[in-house]
């Protein structure tokens, strides 16, 4: 390698991370100066309601991380406060892709189901979640399989209308090049449907990661649940830790943020070869 290509690689390394810090900084800037602006109104008010951010993150710190290095310095009451909750969410959303995924392709390939069924599916959509807890308890016992019941009730409407949309909108020309090819109706959801419907897809598992980790909360706050985060909540609710409150709804926020961006990160690889075509149109 001669020296001026060794330099133009140096050069571009050396860009890229600081195009990665700077990136960084200009995310996390705003966040710090509200954090600053949020512990020195505090400290001025001394409410007993409004801890400092450095309490919480003290709290924070005491109930899940005082466990050693080789652990992620996560302690024991993980297993019983978050471990539980991200179950939960886990499944329900998985069963909502399935479910949606599956059920929105029927859909958006039959626009004649489509049309007597979205009635009745615009119609479950709007109905608020928390309203079917009466329902659930009777379907199932109060537990896991409620809960679960709750999250997939919530999460999978905006995964099987975006799938239903983004299968019903199949460019006409793709469609006239499977027919050519005499291609099959499992090559024609593996090459041409999945692949048009999952920028919408994407889109509709955004909204359903926020749902499930609103819904999951809300399921564990129903009296019953003896684990998770929502209890977490609703027992130092009980006892007047205000900390231990702040410190649940910090969890939430950083763990919505987390989900959120590792989504975007799969939904950018994912999807590289539909930006690449949309800039080259």
């Amino acid at each position: 390698m001669t020296a001026g290509a060794l330099t133009s690689r140096t050069a571009r390394t050396g860009g890229l991370a600081g195009r990665l810090v700077g990136g960084l900084l200009h995310r996390l800037l705003p966040l710090a100066i509200l954090v600053a602006c949020w512990e020195a109104a505090t400290r001025v008010a001394e409410s007993p309601f409004f801890p400092p951010p450095s309490d919480v993150a003290t709290r924070m710190r005491d109930l899940w991380f005082t466990g050693p290095a080789s652990r992620l310095f996560l302690n024991d009451d993980v297993g019983e406060s978050i471990a539980p909750s991200l179950t939960r969410m886990a499944l329900g959303l998985l069963l909502s892709i399935v479910v949606g995924v599956v059920l929105g392709i029927a859909l958006g390939r039959s626009e004649r189901a489509l049309a007597y069924l979205e009635p009745v599916l615009q119609f479950a959509r709007v109905i608020p979640p928390p309203t079917m807890v009466p329902v659930f308890l009777v379907l199932f016992e109060l537990g896991t399989q409620m809960q679960v019941a709750s999250i997939v009730f919530g999460a999978v409407w905006p995964i099987l209308l975006n799938t239903a949309d983004g299968a019903r909108s199949v460019d006409a020309v793709k469609q006239d090049t499977a027919d050519v090819f005499r291609l099959s109706a499992v090559q024609r959801i593996r090459f041409l449907i999945i692949p048009s419907a999952l920028p919408k897809i994407f889109a509709g598992l955004r909204l359903a990661l926020s749902l499930a980790l609103i819904l999951m909360v809300f399921s564990e706050l129903l009296p019953g649940t003896f684990d998770g985060v929502g209890f977490q909540l609703t027992n130092a609710q009980s006892q007047s830790d205000l900390p231990t409150i702040w410190a649940v709804i910090v969890l939430l926020g950083v763990l919505g943020y987390l989900f959120n961006t590792i989504l975007l990160a799969v939904e950018r690889r994912v999807l590289a070869w539909h930006r690449r075509a949309r800039g080259t149109a």
